[in-house]
């Protein structure tokens, strides 16, 4: 099976659930994240084995976001990651391991502030006492379409290199196919449903593509870093857990706060 057909596949059966969790949104959605949120955090600590990060700190860390996020909010997520240092630090005691611990730590601290704050950050768009659940799908189809039109955009006629270093496979003119697709996503679901302005909608589309965008260049930069290619290959075409929401982990959090930001 080809690549392109096993991406197909994949999000022919995982978008379905995807959309039918947030669409319950309560512990659904939360149960979502944190099973997504264990698989990336562990790809993660595969990813920068050598650092030896501390990653029964990094879980518990993740599960003190995720519930944070849903029971308090954005206050409670920050303290549920902030407790990462003392857990980190706790491990980092009683481990053997010989590495430094500004490396040990610094990896732990990073995984749990990439996957958790990301995901939390996904709960909390969820959890906006108005649309929601509008929010989330506006984000969700926002990033799908923006990641899928600049791949084929990018293999059919993409030219010039986005960033040679970090990704040769990312151009620019799929990059603004990716712009326009989210662009486009946003204004239809929000604009048209009378939750944004015509500019708020255009602002959180454009928020999101380049967000989007950064967050796979985020990824593709620790993977060169780390001289591995891919996280996992759990998800065929996808590659892991890591690679599919690489992209989500940062325009999650881009587009809760500006979504605030707009609305307050």
């Amino acid at each position: 099976m080809s690549k392109e057909i096993s991406r197909l596949v994949v999000a022919a059966i995982g978008a379905p659930v995807v959309l039918g969790l947030v669409w319950l949104g309560g512990w659904w959605i939360v149960a979502l994240a944190a099973v997504a949120g264990v698989l990336a955090i562990h790809e993660f600590w595969l990813l920068v084995k050598p650092l030896r990060p501390l990653s029964l700190a990094g879980y518990g860390s993740l599960a003190g976001i995720l519930l944070g996020a849903k029971l308090g909010g954005a206050l409670w997520m920050l303290g549920g990651f902030l407790s990462v240092f003392a857990l980190a630090f706790l491990f980092q005691l009683v481990s053997r391991t010989r590495a430094p611990a500004t490396v040990a730590i610094g990896s732990t601290v990073l995984g749990a502030a990439w996957v958790g704050l990301g995901l939390g950050s996904f709960l909390l768009l969820r959890d906006l006492p108005q649309h929601g659940r509008l929010a989330v799908f506006a984000l969700l189809l926002a990033v799908w379409a923006a990641d899928g039109l600049a791949y084929f955009a990018g293999r059919a006629f993409g030219r010039h290199k986005l960033s040679p270093v970090l990704s040769p496979g990312k151009t620019w003119e799929g990059f603004v196919a990716g712009v326009v697709a989210a662009v486009f996503v946003v204004f239809i679901a929000m604009y048209h449903q009378h939750f944004l302005t015509i500019g708020e909608s255009v602002v959180v589309g454009l928020v999101i593509a380049v967000s989007e965008a950064a967050g796979d260049l985020f990824e593709s930069m620790l993977k060169r870093d780390m001289q591995v290619k891919d996280t996992g290959r759990l998800l065929a075409g996808h590659g892991g857990m890591l690679d599919r929401i690489d992209a989500l982990l940062f325009a999650a959090p881009a587009a809760y706060w500006t979504i605030l930001a707009l609305n307050s």
